[in-house]
């Protein structure tokens, strides 16, 4: 049997005004505008026009500490995409929903709603969320520890993969004569009865033209990489260097395979932030306008917040203090945790470095550079199996992703690196995974 032709993903992350931290304050940006259609459409539109294969929504369920200075205020995911499943053909639409708090039916109801409403152009970013500060919206005192709430993530999963499977493909038939809308041996229920879930199916959606959303994952700790290989179709990680990025893709494919799952159909996608310009010197000095703008006193408490210690006790010219690696104190956000701690440590960063680093990327690869470049990081670790393709993290939305889709999209496609994509592809199809 040949070997299956690999093509480089793309999928286009947005952050309300940009992945930066203070996107929001440069001045080509309207403060304003993610309360407004216009916005979403004109991003998803341009990212659909350069060939990403998806755009991913991120979400949060609460005003943070510090929100005064920053952009804060966010929408339902769902009710974005669906008002772009209408000004869209191609391009796949990942929302974020949190286990911790969504019961497994409105999960699957609403996914599969979005499934068809796109014709097969939905994913669902599954998150458990970890701050105080949501969990009190939820009228939750205390959120469980980490393993326990990946231990809900994977039910609420379970749950909603067997709504989404309790209509067969072929279950409506639509009999005027008869009076027979649906076959109903061809409809089942569920009786799921998981450590956290009960659900007694089946769904009142009919199967989705892909036969289930696309399953999205990005938590990089053991417990979130256990949930990757056994369930998601896509996995978007934070990873520091090609090293690094190299020795995660090999896990999660090992660790599929031994889920009895083919490793080719579990995609990782990490993220990078690209400052894209002319010359390198010219992307540095954007990186430094943007970087130049951080509300240092917000950085802090984000810092805290990922830490779960105090920053704003630091010496902003000193590196990270030693104390800082208990583990104990990662139970809120492992993978994050451990993943700032490396950063700071390997790079030999002092606290205020390190602040713009976190406030830059949230702790995502980097890179500052021409549109060459910027390409040749992304061909060398797709090349070298570190990466199936990249979430692209623009730092200032739309301006960025302009610049990247007209300077760097282009010049992935000359080298021969990207995916052809039939008219009316699923998202499935887009991805080259294959049909459920």
């Amino acid at each position: 049997m040949a070997a299956r032709q690999r093509f480089l993903r793309l999928n286009a992350v947005v952050y309300g005004l940009g992945n930066h931290e203070a996107a929001w304050r440069m001045p080509e940006s309207d403060p304003f505008a993610t309360t407004s259609l216009a916005h979403w459409v004109r991003l998803a539109q341009l990212a659909e026009a350069a060939g990403f294969e998806s755009l991913f929504l991120g979400d949060v369920l609460a005003l943070l500490q510090g929100a005064e200075n920053h952009l804060s205020d966010t929408m339902d995911p769902l009710v974005i995409l669906s008002a772009l499943a209408a000004v869209t053909s191609r391009i796949g639409l990942i929302g974020t929903l949190s286990t911790s708090f969504e019961p497994a039916f409105h999960v699957a109801r609403r996914f599969a709603s979005l499934d068809h409403i796109t014709g097969g152009r939905a994913g669902w970013n599954i998150v458990t969320s970890s701050n105080r500060l949501e969990a009190g919206n939820f009228g939750i005192d205390r959120l469980p520890d980490h393993a326990e709430r990946y231990a809900k993530a994977s039910d609420v999963v379970d749950a909603a993969i067997a709504l989404w499977e309790s209509w067969d493909t072929d279950a409506r038939i639509g009999d005027k004569q008869a009076g027979l809308y649906f076959d109903p041996a061809k409809v089942h229920a569920v009786n799921h009865m998981g450590p956290f879930v009960r659900t007694a199916g089946p769904l009142n959606t009919p199967r989705s033209p892909q036969g289930r959303p696309l399953l999205v994952q990005a938590g990089s700790s053991e417990d979130g990489r256990a949930l990757a290989a056994s369930r998601a179709d896509l996995v978007f990680t934070a990873q520091l260097s090609l090293d690094d990025a190299r020795d995660f893709y090999r896990d999660i494919k090992a660790r599929a395979a031994r889920a009895g799952r083919d490793p080719d159909t579990v995609l990782v996608m990490p993220g990078i932030m690209p400052v894209v310009a002319v010359t390198r010197a010219a992307a540095q000095a954007r990186l430094d306008a943007i970087d130049g703008v951080i509300v240092r006193e917000h950085a802090l408490e984000q810092l805290s917040e990922y830490l779960q210690t105090d920053a704003r006790a630091f010496d902003l010219d000193a590196p990270l203090p030693a104390s800082v690696g208990d583990e104990g104190r990662s139970q809120a956000n492992k993978s994050r945790f451990a993943l700032i701690v490396t950063l700071a440590r390997r790079e030999g960063l002092t606290v205020r470095q390190l602040l713009q680093r976190v406030g830059g990327g949230r702790g995502h690869f980097l890179q500052a550079g021409t549109a060459a470049e910027i390409a040749d990081t992304i061909q060398e670790w797709f090349e070298n199996e570190a990466a199936d393709g990249f979430s692209v993290m623009c730092p200032v939305l739309p301006a960025d992703l302009e610049t990247f889709s007209a300077q760097v999209v282009p010049e992935l496609g000359r080298r021969g690196l990207l995916g052809l994509h039939e008219p009316g592809a699923t998202l499935r199809q887009r991805l080259g995974l294959p049909p459920i």
